[in-house]
């Protein structure tokens, strides 16, 4: 019944007066939303998967969309003339979906003539090998790591446990039991993939039985039951190297997922994560700290400890320093992995005493009267700009 038919620009969601160009564009999103690979077993899918085929078909081909926009789906039904005895005619009785696909993007740009477009990693698993019995190398491993600042900055070595898929040792990967080997795939005779639909439209899958392999063992391993790889915990020695920030990622080769088919093992990837010290700060290879100095020892001069990440060392505060004055102290910072070493920076904190006696507040008083304005510049300073603003503040109120 052609008026029960779904309108072909519909279906491809276009108005009537799409370009050649966007029909192309439109048929390529449906195709690749809808096409059984992507939805198997959805049967809905795979209806529309054929209806948007069959409209691409007909808006594709300049006569016969003439015919379409004139005459509707009756255009193509029994008895017209101009629609070759009907939809896919033309066709033999027909056609191989994915190969047309595939010359369809070829032919967009979607990979150069020889494939290698969108459609080829569809098809074919995302870039993985074409031959499904070749050997596969294991997946790479993600572990993240917490160490403290102090191993970051000096290095440290570790030991970390971890869950890894370790080739069987048993089967050597293969997910056969010693002694059995693998026989053709009885549900597609050994090609991998199955062909199902018929008329004008054909489509290929991949072979749900032995999942594109176009064999199937014999005897699974009793060991591995057939998977070719086991679940083991291992613990593994980790080195940091001096220098290491958060993000930072060391590589352990080998050490992932193990192969299957006699393929070598993925790697693991440990991600360091630095926790925050309460002294020490970072920037890049530089340390930066604030340090106390007594007020005596600001104001007089005088030498003090100050912590670094290699030790103590002695800093020299000239008389007069002033709360919030940096001092550096070369080669005290970082050694990096790959190059230098960095300095560390000293940011003076003034410390004032603390639960003083009212004895030694007296004798602190006495001290003080021998001081005067001129020995607070900064307070003269700030004192003769708040008198010139205030000046001026008269003046605009006049």
């Amino acid at each position: 019944m052609a008026t029960s038919k779904k309108d072909y620009y519909e279906l491809l969601g276009l108005a009537k007066g799409a370009s050649a160009d966007e029909i192309k564009k439109a048929y390529r999103k449906m195709a690749v939303k809808y096409h059984p690979d992507k939805n198997p077993g959805d049967k809905a899918a795979e209806e529309h998967f054929k209806e948007v085929s069959e409209a691409y078909e007909i808006l594709s081909d300049t006569t016969k969309r003439q015919q379409y926009d004139q005459f509707g789906h009756a255009a193509f039904s029994a008895g017209r003339g101009g629609g070759g005895g009907g939809f896919g005619g033309g066709f033999g009785g027909g056609i191989d979906l994915e190969e047309a696909l595939r010359t369809f993007m070829g032919a967009s740009g979607g990979g150069g003539g020889g494939g290698g477009g969108i459609f080829d990693n569809f098809f074919q698993g995302g870039g993985r090998s074409r031959n499904p019995n070749a050997p596969q190398q294991g997946a790479d491993l993600r572990f993240d790591l917490d160490i403290d600042f102090e191993e970051a900055v000096l290095g440290s070595k570790r030991e970390i446990r971890i869950n890894i898929n370790e080739t069987c040792d048993s089967c050597k990967g293969t997910g056969a039991e010693s002694g059995s080997g693998k026989k053709n795939c009885r549900d597609c005779g050994g090609a991998g993939q199955v062909v199902s639909g018929g008329g004008f439209v054909q489509y290929r899958q991949t072979c749900p039985t032995c999942r594109g392999a176009g064999e199937v063992i014999e005897k699974p391993c009793s060991k591995c039951q057939g998977k070719g790889l086991l679940r083991n915990k291992r613990t593994i020695d980790v080195k940091i190297p001096s220098g290491v920030e958060t993000g930072s990622r060391l590589r352990v080769s080998g050490r992932g997922e193990g192969g299957r088919r006699g393929g070598p093992a993925g790697d693991l990837y440990i991600v360091l994560h630095v926790r925050e010290h309460e002294f020490f700060k970072r920037n890049d290879l530089d340390i930066v700290c604030e340090v106390p100095v007594p007020f005596q020892t600001a104001m007089l001069g005088g030498g003090v400890q100050v912590p670094t990440i290699h030790g103590n060392a002695e800093l020299k505060i000239p008389a007069g320093t002033e709360s919030g004055k940096i001092f550096r102290i070369r080669g005290k910072g970082v050694t990096g992995p790959r190059y230098g070493t960095g300095d560390q920076h000293i940011v003076v904190q003034i410390e004032v005493p603390q639960g003083l006696s009212g004895k030694e507040k007296k004798k602190l008083q006495e001290a003080a009267k021998i001081l005067t304005d001129k020995h607070f510049p900064l307070t003269q300073k700030m004192r003769k700009a708040a008198a010139t603003f205030y000046a001026h503040k008269k003046a605009l109120e006049k």
